[in-house]
């Protein structure tokens, strides 16, 4: 491999889909609320892309220095523990992804916000941010090996994500967003769900306490299942509230994708579980297309 598709690999691009897709449904209930700015959405996008590039990187650097990176995980083989990054080189680059991301989230509060308390809270909540994009793994007690995993990436992607985007925006607040922003929360966390399933067996003996390691598998599935279907009553739910139009259930396309992964996360041989993470990622990213357009049309 070049040392430009190693990089790649340690960037983890199909978790991007995730990232984008709460800043863009933050953005379809600015464009809803006439609220929308084309430069806040780009800054938004940078920010939140940065932002996962640093959660891959220091994912990469954490599972290998705690083992659960080993030579026993059915997931796809990473790059600091095949030894094509060292953990000097991925230590630089974290470095340089916060340094980076910090830099964009406060140009984007520069063009976004005028109001000093604002500005401090929203400085506050990023540095939460890339903590917790540094801290999931990384660190003497990450909070990923302790079962906190899925509570982040709820609030992360979906309460900070898409309420956090439409606030900048629109600089103003409506508790029912809170609907549709943890109906892409829970599809986030199904995603975590899908790997964490896939890793049981390695996370374990690493001791890294995942959900599915804590509860087992059998439950870990049920789980899932009411992941997905919470994340749908609740997508439903808000629709009901502003119903105008039958098109705002078009995000119901994504019926399919989910269940086919209920079913998939049942499958014993973790190699038949992984595809089920892309399609989920990409999940995410319908949902928020298919939401948004049906939400202005």
């Amino acid at each position: 491999m070049s040392k430009l598709k190693i990089w790649i690999a340690a960037f983890r691009l199909r978790t991007l889909p995730v990232a984008l897709a709460s800043i863009g449904l933050g953005s379809f209930l600015a464009v809803k609320y006439k609220a929308f700015s084309f430069t806040v959405f780009s800054l938004l996008i940078l920010t939140s892309l940065l932002l996962q590039i640093l959660s891959n990187l220091a994912n990469e650097y954490g599972d290998s220095i705690h083992g659960a990176d080993n030579s026993n995980r059915k997931g796809p083989k990473r790059t600091v523990q095949l030894g094509l990054i060292s953990k000097q080189q991925i230590r630089i680059a974290i470095t340089i992804a916060a340094i980076a991301s910090f830099a964009s989230g406060i140009f984007l509060l520069y063009i976004s916000l005028q109001n000093i308390m604002l500005i401090s809270l929203f400085v506050g909540l990023g540095l939460l941010s890339i903590a917790g994009a540094i801290l999931y793994t990384s660190g003497k007690k990450p909070y990923g090996y302790m079962g906190l995993g899925d509570l982040a990436v709820l609030v992360f992607f979906g309460w900070l994500g898409v309420g956090g985007s439409f606030f900048l925006y629109a600089q103003t607040w409506n508790w029912d967003i809170l609907l549709p922003a943890s109906s892409l929360g829970l599809l986030a966390v199904a995603v975590l769900n899908v790997n964490n399933i896939r890793d049981i067996e390695s996370d374990k003996e690493a001791g890294k306490k995942s959900i599915p390691v804590m509860i087992g598998k059998k439950n870990a599935v049920a789980y899932h299942h009411s992941l997905l279907i919470i994340s749908l009553l609740l997508a439903i739910s808000y629709t009901v509230l502003h119903f105008s139009s039958w098109y705002q259930f078009s995000f119901l396309i994504i019926l399919p994708v989910l269940i086919r992964s209920m079913v998939g996360v049942r499958k014993e041989d973790p190699k038949d579980i992984d595809p089920l993470l892309k399609e989920m990622a990409i999940s995410n990213l319908l949902f928020t297309l298919s939401f948004g357009i049906g939400l202005i049309i």
